[in-house]
């Protein structure tokens, strides 16, 4: 018997909200699973947060528990981060319904 952690789910949609990344390990981790360009411990982590960006409609769908979303001010307002883990922070900024700019970051 396969247990769900072994099945892959594929959903359809009309629209992708993903349009554009800052980040290409992350970029690459989203469109192929390739951890190469990631912290391999953030991999389970990220997964559920891109997911959740990609189906959102606007920053607010992001306010999750634990994922601290804030929109953030200075040189990057208008952008929007979550908490990956420790200092790791997954940014973006959303253009209408879609978000773009998707970046990786640690802030030390």
């Amino acid at each position: 018997m396969i247990g769900l952690d072994n099945c892959i789910v594929t959903r359809y949609t009309d629209r992708e909200v993903i349009r554009s990344f800052r980040h290409a390990g992350l970029e690459k981790f989203f469109k192929t699973g390739s951890k190469a360009g990631i912290q391999p411990a953030h991999a389970k982590k990220l997964e559920s947060q891109l997911f959740a960006l990609n189906e959102a409609e606007n920053p607010l769908e992001m306010n999750l528990s634990g994922w601290r979303l804030h929109e953030l001010q200075g040189d990057l307002a208008g952008h929007w981060s979550v908490r990956v883990s420790g200092n790791w922070r997954m940014t973006f900024r959303f253009e209408g319904e879609g978000a773009i700019l998707v970046d990786y970051r640690d802030y030390h």
